[in-house]
């Protein structure tokens, strides 16, 4: 846009048009990125609108005026559209001097091929006859494609531009050119020199009230068209403000729950009670990996773990409840429950030994130490709700969680990649009844888990 909410410094014109400020923040960029993409599909759609139209009107011209003299107003028209195809090559959101000079050079074009003189023209016709044929409609067109791209300044801005530059054509047509001698005396013979029908039909006249009433219309519907540009902008930056929302939102939630928290007001703060399968993975013997390396090495390495192991939290619908310096914690089956959640907590649990171990023989490759993870799953039952005063956070709290927590423990104890509870394996087997992922598990009973009375049954895969 030639000028926009991110640019502050041009003269306000009332408060009726006073735009927010967008703040220079890493948020910005959503903004930024919605005005850029609004500014190009604008500009596609202007200027695909004005080669239709300028076609449709060169037809018509052709069609109505079959004569030689045509060719110069078809010329105007082919120097409008390739102005505009320079208008979508310069175009972009922000000031630009050379996008508003096209603009000022379209207006000209028009000017000029309006009310300017013919050079092909040979019938001797007043040049005041160039304002009969009521051809300031077809500044309406330029304005209307305006709002497909520019802010509601630049609409403005063509108003003024527009209604300057036809009042200077009719000002230096009538001060230039020299009136048909005999047409003035004919009309008043014929219709009396003071009736308003011969002020109407003198060839030499200008029609000064005319004017001035196509002017002032013009630049009201340039003002109602610069207020309803303004509206729409600030709808565009509140969406990107949503968008920003649901951007942060993924950052935590795979993408279906992302779509369900945006359809439903204010769903996590409702406490609720509810059945999850809750997963943590740790890598095994960090301290000792990173002992010696440099803080750069370290911190690109848990970039990578985190990075692969999170995407296979989302593409299997968990949630990424928090970061555990060398490991994470992920639920399923919030805040929405599923119909698959063991199972799926099962599936993502599996899917990252298999990327820890396409992720190690590339780390061979390069001479690079392997990356050995413990996992531990349960499904139990957890609190579910917003904790914190200021600053809230979405918490998933209970048994069920710390009984996790230990299994990823008993990985190491017990030589397993992965170590999952009975309930889970149940739950798994009831989601998917004829389902594999359990197999290549080895049962251990009455395993005593730190926290609980009573042992339990767990299952660990090598």
């Amino acid at each position: 846009m030639t000028d926009t909410a991110l640019t502050s410094t041009k003269p306000k014109l009332g408060s009726i048009f006073r735009m927010p400020e967008v703040e220079e923040t890493p948020e910005s960029q959503y903004v930024v990125a919605a005005l850029k993409n609004h500014k190009r599909e604008g500009l596609e759609l202007a200027v695909k609108a004005r080669w239709i139209a300028m076609s449709i009107f060169a037809v018509f011209i052709v069609l109505v005026h079959p004569d030689f003299e045509v060719v110069y107003h078809l010329c105007i028209m082919a120097l409008l559209c390739l102005n505009g195809w320079f208008m979508r090559r310069v175009g972009r959101v922000g000031r630009s001097k050379m996008e508003l000079f096209l603009i000022f050079v379209d207006l000209f074009l028009m000017t000029l091929g309006m009310v300017g003189p013919n050079p092909l023209s040979t019938d001797g016709m007043p040049l005041a006859m160039q304002y009969r044929f009521d051809n300031f409609i077809y500044f309406f067109v330029i304005l209307a494609a305006g709002t497909m791209a520019y802010s509601w300044r630049t609409v403005i801005a063509i108003g003024v531009w527009t209604t300057v530059m036809w009042m200077l054509g009719w000002t230096l047509s009538w001060w230039f050119a020299t009136p048909v001698p005999g047409l003035s005396e004919a009309a008043a013979a014929a219709f009396g020199a003071g009736s308003d029908l011969y002020q109407f039909l003198d060839p030499n006249s200008y029609m000064l009230q005319l004017r001035i009433q196509e002017v002032i219309v013009f630049f009201i519907v340039a003002v109602t068209l610069a207020i309803a540009t303004r509206r729409s902008n600030q709808l565009l930056l509140s969406n990107a403000g949503l968008e920003r929302e649901r951007a942060n939102l993924s950052r935590y939630f795979s993408p279906n729950v992302v779509e369900q928290l945006s359809q439903n007001d204010e769903p996590l703060k409702q406490v609720k009670i509810e059945n999850v399968a809750v997963l943590f993975i740790d890598i095994v013997g960090f301290t000792r990996l990173a002992a010696g390396q440099d803080p750069h090495q370290v911190i690109a390495l848990l970039r990578g773990f985190h990075g692969r192991m999170e995407r296979e939290v989302f593409r299997h619908g968990g949630t990424l409840d928090k970061y555990l310096g060398d490991g994470l914690m992920a639920t399923f089956g919030t805040p929405v429950a599923g119909e698959r959640d063991a199972s799926n907590a099962l599936d993502c649990a599996l899917a990252m030994q298999e990327v820890l171990a396409i992720w190690n023989r590339e780390r061979r490759r390069l001479g690079e130490p392997e990356i050995k993870a413990g996992i531990g799953i349960h499904y139990g039952e957890t609190l579910l709700g917003d904790i914190g005063a200021n600053r809230l956070e979405y918490a998933v709290i209970g048994t069920a969680v710390n009984v996790a927590a230990r299994l990823e423990e008993m990985t190491r104890g017990l030589q397993a990649g992965i170590v999952m509870s009975e309930a889970l394996r149940l739950q798994a087997l009831r989601e998917l009844p004829a389902s594999e992922l359990a197999q290549g598990f080895e049962c251990h009973p009455e395993q005593a888990v730190r926290g609980l009375d009573e042992p339990m049954k767990v299952w660990a895969k090598p």
